[in-house]
């Protein structure tokens, strides 16, 4: 599996090449305030990539955050129970009236 997931790479990476060596022509990129980037079209591309990858990282941060800390105090929880430390209570719901 290893030698497929080489050969893999190294096709994506000649045809990544190829990509790079066939645009390498002068882009202007134009900004507000008359504010003008230039420079070759593959960089441009691979600037605006990790940028996007940068802010998608930045956006997922928070999640992985709650879902570790709900996940250790389910841990610490399921501990507590295991050792008979901790009285079984009902979870009471979110701001949810009951019906009558």
């Amino acid at each position: 599996m290893k030698f497929v997931s080489t050969i893999v790479g190294l096709i994506l990476f000649i045809l990544f090449f190829g990509f790079a060596l066939k645009n390498t022509q002068e882009v202007d990129l134009h900004f507000f305030l008359n504010y003008e980037l230039r420079g070759p079209l593959v960089l441009m591309l691979l600037a605006f990539f990790v940028a996007g990858a940068a802010l998608g990282i930045l956006a997922v941060t928070p999640t992985v955050f709650r879902q570790r800390r709900e996940r250790t105090r389910a841990e610490d929880r399921m501990k507590a129970l295991q050792n008979g430390t901790a009285s079984i209570s009902q979870p009471q719901p979110d701001s949810v009236t009951p019906q009558r």
